[in-house]
Protein backbone atom coordinates (compact mmCIF):
# COMPACT_ATOMS: atom_id res chain seq x y z
CA UNK A 1 0.00 0.00 0.00
CA UNK A 2 2.64 2.61 0.89
CA UNK A 3 3.84 1.78 -3.18
CA UNK A 4 0.62 3.54 -4.18
CA UNK A 5 1.53 7.58 -3.84
CA UNK A 6 5.20 7.19 -4.79
CA UNK A 7 6.10 8.37 -8.27
CA UNK A 8 8.90 6.59 -9.96
CA UNK A 9 10.75 8.26 -13.30
CA UNK A 10 10.55 6.28 -16.61
CA UNK A 11 14.07 6.10 -18.34
CA UNK A 12 14.34 7.91 -21.35
CA UNK A 13 15.51 6.07 -24.49
CA UNK A 14 18.10 8.44 -25.97
CA UNK A 15 17.97 6.94 -29.25
CA UNK A 16 14.29 8.23 -29.91
CA UNK A 17 13.12 12.03 -29.92
CA UNK A 18 10.29 13.85 -31.39
CA UNK A 19 10.71 16.21 -34.04
CA UNK A 20 7.91 18.56 -34.11
CA UNK A 21 6.33 19.44 -37.54
CA UNK A 22 7.66 23.08 -37.18
CA UNK A 23 11.51 21.79 -37.34
CA UNK A 24 10.50 19.35 -41.37
CA UNK A 25 11.81 20.71 -44.05
CA UNK A 26 8.97 21.63 -46.65
CA UNK A 27 9.56 21.58 -50.51
CA UNK A 28 8.82 24.90 -51.52
CA UNK A 29 9.96 26.26 -54.86
CA UNK A 30 11.50 29.71 -55.33
CA UNK A 31 8.81 32.52 -55.58
CA UNK A 32 8.22 34.16 -58.99
CA UNK A 33 9.10 37.70 -59.30
CA UNK A 34 6.82 39.57 -61.77
CA UNK A 35 8.80 43.21 -62.34
CA UNK A 36 7.10 46.01 -63.87
CA UNK A 37 7.06 46.27 -67.53
CA UNK A 38 5.97 49.83 -67.93
CA UNK A 39 8.02 52.65 -69.26
CA UNK A 40 6.86 55.03 -66.24
CA UNK A 41 8.05 54.58 -62.40
CA UNK A 42 6.98 56.60 -59.73
CA UNK A 43 8.55 55.65 -56.68
CA UNK A 44 9.77 52.44 -58.10
CA UNK A 45 6.34 51.95 -58.71
CA UNK A 46 5.78 50.94 -62.48
CA UNK A 47 2.88 51.87 -64.37
CA UNK A 48 1.88 48.07 -65.98
CA UNK A 49 2.80 44.99 -65.23
CA UNK A 50 3.39 42.12 -68.39
CA UNK A 51 0.34 39.26 -68.62
CA UNK A 52 2.87 37.03 -70.15
CA UNK A 53 1.87 33.88 -68.31
CA UNK A 54 4.99 32.15 -66.30
CA UNK A 55 5.63 28.55 -67.17
CA UNK A 56 6.48 27.85 -63.39
CA UNK A 57 2.94 28.46 -62.84
CA UNK A 58 1.88 25.78 -65.35
CA UNK A 59 -0.46 23.41 -63.05
CA UNK A 60 -0.67 25.61 -60.64
CA UNK A 61 -3.15 28.61 -61.83
CA UNK A 62 -5.09 28.67 -65.06
CA UNK A 63 -3.39 31.30 -67.94
CA UNK A 64 -7.00 33.35 -67.97
CA UNK A 65 -7.15 33.44 -64.16
CA UNK A 66 -3.63 34.93 -64.12
CA UNK A 67 -4.14 37.28 -66.76
CA UNK A 68 -7.25 38.56 -65.08
CA UNK A 69 -5.44 38.79 -62.24
CA UNK A 70 -2.45 41.30 -63.47
CA UNK A 71 -4.93 43.25 -65.89
CA UNK A 72 -6.70 44.35 -62.38
CA UNK A 73 -3.57 45.35 -60.86
CA UNK A 74 -2.64 47.03 -64.13
CA UNK A 75 -6.00 48.66 -64.42
CA UNK A 76 -5.73 50.02 -61.04
CA UNK A 77 -2.00 51.35 -61.62
CA UNK A 78 -3.68 52.99 -65.03
CA UNK A 79 -6.41 54.86 -62.69
CA UNK A 80 -3.86 56.13 -59.78
CA UNK A 81 -0.54 56.63 -61.69
CA UNK A 82 -1.20 59.50 -64.38
CA UNK A 83 -2.22 61.63 -61.14
CA UNK A 84 0.82 61.12 -59.44
CA UNK A 85 2.66 61.71 -62.49
CA UNK A 86 0.76 64.84 -62.57
CA UNK A 87 1.38 65.56 -58.59
CA UNK A 88 5.26 65.08 -59.32
CA UNK A 89 5.82 67.26 -62.03
CA UNK A 90 3.76 70.23 -60.18
CA UNK A 91 5.33 69.57 -57.13
CA UNK A 92 8.76 69.69 -58.89
CA UNK A 93 8.05 73.13 -60.14
CA UNK A 94 7.11 74.47 -56.94
CA UNK A 95 10.06 72.69 -55.17
CA UNK A 96 11.85 75.77 -54.83
CA UNK A 97 9.18 77.96 -53.71
CA UNK A 98 7.71 75.80 -51.25
CA UNK A 99 10.93 74.45 -49.64
CA UNK A 100 10.13 70.49 -50.73
CA UNK A 101 6.51 70.38 -49.44
CA UNK A 102 4.74 70.57 -52.31
CA UNK A 103 6.17 66.86 -53.20
CA UNK A 104 4.09 65.63 -50.46
CA UNK A 105 0.79 65.24 -52.31
CA UNK A 106 2.71 62.78 -54.47
CA UNK A 107 3.96 60.58 -51.72
CA UNK A 108 0.56 60.52 -50.32
CA UNK A 109 -0.64 59.73 -53.45
CA UNK A 110 1.94 57.04 -54.28
CA UNK A 111 1.17 55.43 -51.03
CA UNK A 112 -2.58 55.12 -51.59
CA UNK A 113 -1.86 53.56 -54.99
CA UNK A 114 0.78 50.94 -53.21
CA UNK A 115 -2.27 50.58 -50.53
CA UNK A 116 -5.15 49.93 -53.14
CA UNK A 117 -2.98 47.38 -54.84
CA UNK A 118 -1.69 45.61 -51.65
CA UNK A 119 -5.62 45.12 -51.01
CA UNK A 120 -6.59 43.92 -54.91
CA UNK A 121 -3.56 41.58 -54.12
CA UNK A 122 -5.03 40.34 -50.78
CA UNK A 123 -9.21 39.81 -51.99
CA UNK A 124 -7.36 37.91 -55.07
CA UNK A 125 -5.71 35.80 -52.78
CA UNK A 126 -8.51 34.95 -50.72
CA UNK A 127 -10.43 34.05 -53.49
CA UNK A 128 -8.40 32.28 -55.30
CA UNK A 129 -4.19 31.76 -54.93
CA UNK A 130 -4.96 30.70 -51.19
CA UNK A 131 -6.93 27.81 -52.33
CA UNK A 132 -4.39 26.95 -55.41
CA UNK A 133 -1.17 27.30 -52.67
CA UNK A 134 0.00 30.39 -53.87
CA UNK A 135 0.28 33.79 -52.31
CA UNK A 136 0.34 37.14 -54.21
CA UNK A 137 1.57 40.40 -52.64
CA UNK A 138 3.50 43.41 -53.45
CA UNK A 139 7.34 43.44 -52.43
CA UNK A 140 10.11 45.80 -52.21
CA UNK A 141 12.94 44.61 -54.03
CA UNK A 142 16.33 46.37 -55.00
CA UNK A 143 16.90 46.66 -58.95
CA UNK A 144 19.22 44.64 -60.45
CA UNK A 145 20.75 46.89 -62.87
CA UNK A 146 21.23 49.54 -60.35
CA UNK A 147 21.15 50.60 -56.37
CA UNK A 148 17.47 51.76 -56.90
CA UNK A 149 14.35 49.97 -55.20
CA UNK A 150 11.28 49.01 -57.19
CA UNK A 151 7.76 47.59 -56.38
CA UNK A 152 7.71 43.88 -57.60
CA UNK A 153 4.52 40.95 -57.72
CA UNK A 154 6.05 38.39 -56.04
CA UNK A 155 3.97 35.23 -56.02
CA UNK A 156 5.40 32.61 -53.39
CA UNK A 157 4.15 29.17 -53.07
CA UNK A 158 2.62 28.13 -49.69
CA UNK A 159 3.95 25.02 -48.72
CA UNK A 160 1.55 21.71 -47.95
CA UNK A 161 1.19 20.06 -45.08
CA UNK A 162 1.05 16.80 -44.62
CA UNK A 163 -2.63 16.34 -43.02
CA UNK A 164 -2.79 12.19 -43.11
CA UNK A 165 0.49 12.20 -41.01
CA UNK A 166 -1.16 10.99 -37.44
CA UNK A 167 -0.46 13.14 -34.52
Amino acid sequence: MADFDTIYELEDEEDEHVVSEEHLPRYCPEPVIMRGAGHITVFGLSNKFDTEFPTVLTGKVAPEEFKTSVSRVNACLKKNLPVNVKWLLCGCLCCCCTVGCSLWPVICLNKRTRRSIQKLLEWENNRLYHKLGLHWKLSKRKCESSNMMEYVILIEFLPKYPIFRPD
